[in-house]
């Protein structure tokens, strides 16, 4: 009974636009001095969450995607992936999606994914005749790649919550992210080929393409570098976040695309939403150390298994929750939520916490596109000046993909379990 009274308290307080950050670690604190337990406890557990190596990954990851959208590399990315496909049936969509892709690479983070590669292919493509609403959602999904594909934000959370392996963790992400990106682009092409409304485009020459792709390949260099010293062993994830922000600052100056007025507002920027993050982990870390006081977790876990025996339909449950809860949270909310709570159900069934990551960052993706609060949506939005209505619509067919890729996942589990435990061996 305990579990529902603090769960429904949980909810109210969010529903009620309570900041996340002082709905979890102001219930936190109630819990904790209706357990007659000192004070003392609340700031141990504030500083204990900050207390990590991996989590200055975050900032630093922030920092270097804030740079580089500053700098306006997304640019360079679409034109020279443009080079090479846009003349194809829907080859702006192809580009679009590729280019998200590569930012997914370096950035980490969904909303610097569909602010970059935005700005730059909501003109261009809505300029060659394609529906602005196909538009609009193809960015907005194209954007969710940025939690997937690694080095993303959100595994890296997820690992310190679990403790799990945060490298086994990116690479765990590279074959759902790589899949998702291509069902994207086979959407595009199909949607394309029974559109007649878009201009297709002329091939570009090979000089043309020479010159997109030499602009570009600083970037692409960056997430090489980025990803090859964590797979490699060469860094962790928190060193190569470093090391791509030194990068990225070169790599900007160098090109004369940045100042320091420009790096102002990156850090600027970069610091608010770390911040923003940051004390959502302390005031999560504050109520997951309350609710197993009160063996919140463990009663959930024992009331699951009970309940359902089948891994399968425990998956089922897990994943029409978090669908709804996407409805009223964002992504980072969910996952610090949640998954402490649903952690030791995970491990009673039996499942490989490394495949239920993915899982649940490929349905928190939907959540970042789906109203009310779908936080790509209202990026896309704001690029495009356009109504939240329009965005919302073209995301649909795309959450559909999303869904579909989660239940794929379920079925071939090697999708995501391949790379990690067997070609990284």
């Amino acid at each position: 009974m305990e579990a529902v009274f603090i769960l429904v308290a949980l909810m109210a307080l969010l529903l009620l636009r309570t900041p996340v950050a002082l709905a979890l670690g102001g219930l936190g604190v109630i819990l904790l001095a209706l357990k007659g337990l000192p004070m003392v406890a609340v700031p141990q557990r504030l500083h204990g969450s900050m207390d990590s190596f991996e989590l200055l990954a975050v900032p630093m990851f922030l920092l270097m995607s804030n740079v580089l959208l500053k700098g306006g590399v997304g640019r360079d990315l679409y034109a020279a992936v443009q080079s090479w496909v846009g003349h194809w049936p829907g080859g702006l969509g192809v580009a679009t999606i590729l280019s998200c892709t590569l930012f997914s690479a370096i950035s980490g983070s969904s909303v610097a994914t569909a602010a970059t590669i935005g700005t730059v292919a909501i003109p261009e493509m809505s300029s060659r005749g394609y529906d602005r609403r196909f538009v609009y959602g193809m960015l907005a999904a194209g954007g969710t790649l940025g939690i997937l594909i690694p080095p993303s934000i959100p595994l890296i959370l997820y690992g310190v919550v679990t403790e799990s392996s945060i490298p086994t963790l990116f690479l765990a992400g590279v074959g759902p992210g790589l899949f998702l990106a291509g069902c994207f682009i086979v959407y595009g092409v199909i949607y394309s080929r029974f559109s007649t409304a878009y201009q297709p485009m002329a091939k570009a020459t090979w000089g043309e393409r020479m010159r997109a792709t030499g602009l570009a390949l600083p970037t692409v260099a960056l997430a090489v570098a980025i990803v090859g010293s964590i797979y490699t062993g060469i860094a962790t994830p928190s060193e190569s976040a470093g090391l791509g922000f030194v990068l990225a600052l070169i790599i900007t100056f160098a090109m004369g695309r940045m100042d320091w007025p420009k790096l102002r507002d990156a850090v600027e920027g970069s610091l608010k939403t770390s911040v923003m993050v940051l004390i959502i982990v302390a005031g999560a870390k504050v109520f997951s150390y309350a609710i197993t006081l009160y063996l919140i977790p463990q009663s959930i876990s024992a009331f699951l298994t009970e309940n359902i025996s089948q891994p399968g339909l425990f998956i089922l449950a897990v994943g029409v929750v978090l669908l709804i809860m996407g409805f009223f949270l964002e992504s980072l909310s969910m996952l610090l939520i949640m998954v402490p709570v649903l952690l030791p159900a995970v491990l009673n069934t039996g499942i490989d916490p490394i495949w239920f990551g993915i899982f649940f960052v490929v349905l928190i993706e939907t959540a970042l596109i789906t109203p009310p609060v779908g936080m790509n949506l209202f990026v896309i939005q704001a690029v495009a000046r356009a109504r939240l209505q329009e965005v919302a619509q073209g995301a649909l067919p795309f959450a559909g993909i999303m869904l579909c890729v989660a239940v794929l996942l379920w079925f071939w589990p090697a999708l995501a379990l391949y790379i990690p435990y067997e070609v990284a061996r």
